[in-house]
């Protein structure tokens, strides 16, 4: 297992490894119930889709540990999720088993696009200050999906905030959620707090595994208030038959079998597989820039090795590779997009540094199958002050940037901190693009832009433009 996983190489042991397997487990296992429970609102059947997710889950992490060495794990991506089934099923009115097939096509391209070397082209155009601003944005983004899950926020309408005209010119009355502090007096809300103060005096106190004693100790305090209790779910008996109903539907007739049968349809198909793949490739990217250069597991020497590699000889190729399949295994089994998972940072954070992390991911998730009332026992707020701890440590990527000079500082802002205003790791990355390229234009410098950065910022207005972003 040292041989294999080089653990002293990375730093690293057997136990940080585990315990780190276990901490970004429970930071994403939230996935195995919400994502049946999502995508079911399309009319695909829960145990399927309870099975699938956990499967592709499986196979994506395990790939991603032993192939490419490294601590992250894989999933069904939260809002890619939601893309499938309110965009795509009840928006544009494709079937489920059609929305299966442009998934599976979107894991194509991204396959495609990675083994072309065009995906690390990305990657190494990307200038050092907004790899920066994407680590801090992440960061950020972590943090605030910790402060939300802990209930810490409350979102109250405000009339007075914006008018919406209506037929001739009419004011129809609208309104805008505005953020604000809950009233610190309810369960979960005290018990969040109790979990952020115990991570914190464990970490300050330098106690091994503080973040995942922390996930634990306040599920177990969280039982006598009723918090942590037992979920229902379907049995792994009921899942399994149920399962050759999403299995291998993305080929069929509804599926990829009536797809392309409308002519008129085909821009629209193009478009939505397009939309997928961009936001996947994107969260990707932002998700390893984040977190592998904060904590050296993507290295100076990696990241040299990916720009001179024409191979897979580097870990960055690797772990690029073993994203790209993860997308389409999940569609052959039944769910959407596959995703390297944001909440990996967690494990990271409690020291996780190869691959054996991920692989002890793919355990219990493996487990999870039969076990799913118990991990579904584990509340949001259980786990919300792991990530908000987290999100602090990866603000250190800021330190780097020149804050003071207008010309960095306004794509930074956008790459970074727009990341998390928008919720969304590839409109942040989009937007730091955008504006990057706006400001070598007006400076002069346009030359100095990567033409692979160019391509990347055009495709990402097109796809604003496509979308009615625009």
């Amino acid at each position: 297992m040292e041989n294999f996983f080089k653990l002293r190489e990375n730093g690293s042991n057997i136990r940080t490894e585990v315990v780190a397997g276990l901490t970004t487990f429970f930071a994403m296992a939230y996935i195995i119930m919400v994502n049946p429970t999502m995508l079911s609102q399309a009319g695909m059947p829960w145990g399927a889709v309870f099975l699938a997710t956990i499967i592709a889950s499986v196979i994506g992490t395990l790939v991603m540990g032993l192939v490419a060495n490294v601590p992250y794990a894989q999933a069904p991506g939260m809002g890619l999720n939601a893309f499938f089934v309110f965009t795509v099923v009840f928006g544009l009115g494709f079937t489920w088993q059609e929305a299966l097939a442009m998934v599976f096509l979107c894991g194509i391209i991204n396959i495609l696009i990675t083994v072309t070397s065009i995906r690390k082209k990305i990657i190494t155009s990307i200038p050092p200050s907004l790899q920066n601003a994407i680590g801090g944005g992440i960061g950020i983004f972590i943090a605030y999906i910790g402060i939300k899950n802990a209930g810490l926020l409350s979102f109250t309408s405000d009339p007075g905030t914006y008018v919406q005209l209506g037929e001739a010119g009419t004011v129809i009355a609208s309104s805008r959620a505005i953020p604000g502090l809950v009233t610190l007096n309810s369960a979960p809300v005290l018990l969040a707090i109790f979990g952020l103060i115990l991570t914190v005096i464990l970490l300050i106190r330098n106690v091994k595994g503080a973040i995942l004693i922390g996930i634990v100790a306040t599920a177990l305090a969280g039982i006598p208030l009723g918090i942590t209790h037992m979920g229902s779910s379907i049995s792994f008996s009921e899942a399994l038959a149920e399962l050759p109903q999403t299995f291998l539907a993305a080929f069929g007739n509804p599926g990829l079998g009536s797809l392309f049968s409308d002519p008129a349809k085909v821009p629209l198909v193009l478009v939505t597989i397009f939309a997928f793949s961009l936001s996947d490739v994107f969260d990707t990217i932002g998700t390893f820039i984040g977190t592998g250069r904060s904590s050296g597991i993507f290295s100076e020497a990696d990241q040299k090795a990916l720009e001179t590699s024409k191979g897979f000889n580097s870990k960055m190729d690797k772990a690029l590779f073993a994203d790209a399949i993860a997308t389409s295994v999940g569609a052959v089994f039944g769910t959407s997009n596959t995703t390297t998972y944001v909440e990996s940072a967690a494990g990271i954070g409690a020291g996780g540094r190869t691959g054996l992390t991920s692989v002890v991911v793919a355990i219990l998730f493996a487990v999870s199958a039969f076990l799913a009332p118990v991990l579904s026992a584990i509340p949001g707020v259980a786990t919300a002050p792991a990530l908000i701890i987290v999100g602090i440590m990866m603000l250190s990527s800021f330190k780097d940037i020149k804050w003071g000079d207008l010309s960095e500082a306004i794509p930074v802002f956008f790459a970074g901190i727009f990341m998390a205003l928008c919720y969304s790791i590839s409109y942040g990355i989009a937007t730091g693009f955008i504006f990057y390229c706006i400001v070598k234009i007006f400076k002069g410098e346009a030359k100095d832009v990567s033409p692979v950065l160019w391509v990347a910022t055009l495709l990402f207005i097109l796809n604003f433009i496509l979308l009615g972003r625009l």
